[in-house]
């Protein structure tokens, strides 16, 4: 009778299958979270457990879990007598560190403030985020009546200031694209739905510094904006004047547009950046 002796299989190196199953979990998890987050980012107010859930397409069980966690986090809180969800004080900080890290939106901060003094009306910054504009500054005005924005609310590329603004200031190329993607979806009556329209009135920002909402995004109001440039003469954002349709009639548009585009110049050169429009 003959033994044969068998040597031991080598390990193979790497993860074992249960420890990335277990690390697809915890991805998936923090995906599940971000979601939640996003989600309750993009709300008005606060939300039911039952409408998150719907919102991210999970089960409410699952939803709530990823909520608890969060939770124990400082990310979300619940309160009021509905249990409503809202983002929490430690997301808010995390959020903050962005700003932070971005020197230009300190220092175009006076700019902005300058703005408002000169013309009376509400000044916003806002940045490029994807496909759509971000606000992620405001200097608001003193008068009764303005126009206020949710830091962190975006608005679409075709149909606001801020988002005509920078939307004139990409390459020819990477609009066509985001037109191929997005469209000129109808938003109001006003909202320019036609791609020759379009291409048109971006031409004519790109010539004069400046772009015009004329209630294409929200009927009542008006808005005109600029973009800030960084050396490369690429736009970092895009700074606007907003205000109620009653204080913007043509004639006062037409003296602020360039105001903005003034304001929206220094604040290029002050960063060293090169503005590209002519004079």
């Amino acid at each position: 009778m003959t033994i044969q002796h068998r040597l031991p299989t080598p390990a193979r190196r790497g993860r074992t299958p249960s420890e990335s199953s277990t690390g697809a979990a915890q991805v998936q998890s923090l995906k599940r979270g971000l979601s939640i987050l996003e989600c309750l980012a993009r709300a008005e107010g606060g939300l039911t457990l039952t409408d998150i859930a719907h919102r991210v397409t999970l089960p409410p069980s699952t939803t709530h879990r990823l909520l608890s966690t969060l939770e124990r986090g400082g990310y979300v809180y619940q309160a009021g007598e509905l249990g409503l969800w809202y983002v929490g004080l430690h997301a808010f900080t995390v959020g903050s560190s962005f700003l932070a890290s971005r020197d230009w939106v300190a220092q175009s901060h006076p700019y902005m403030r300058r703005l408002m003094e000169q013309s009376g009306e509400t000044a916003n910054l806002a940045i490029l985020d994807g496909t759509e504009a971000v606000f992620i500054d405001q200097v608001q005005c003193r008068e009764t009546m303005r126009t206020i924005v949710r830091l962190g609310s975006r608005v679409p590329l075709h149909a606001s200031g801020v988002g005509k603004a920078i939307f004139a200031a990409l390459p020819d190329e990477q609009i066509e694209a985001i037109l191929k993607v997005k469209g000129l979806p109808r938003i109001t009556e006003n909202t320019i739905t036609a791609p020759e329209t379009m291409w048109a009135s971006l031409r004519v920002i790109r010539q004069r510094g400046f772009s015009f909402d004329d209630e294409e995004h929200l009927i009542g109001t008006r808005c005109v904006a600029s973009p800030i440039y960084d050396e490369h003469a690429e736009a970092l954002g895009a700074i606007s004047l907003a205000g109620p349709v009653s204080r913007l009639p043509d004639a006062r548009i037409r003296q602020l547009g360039p105001l903005v585009a003034h304001i929206a110049e220094d604040i290029t050169k002050t960063l060293g950046g090169r503005w590209p429009h002519p004079h």
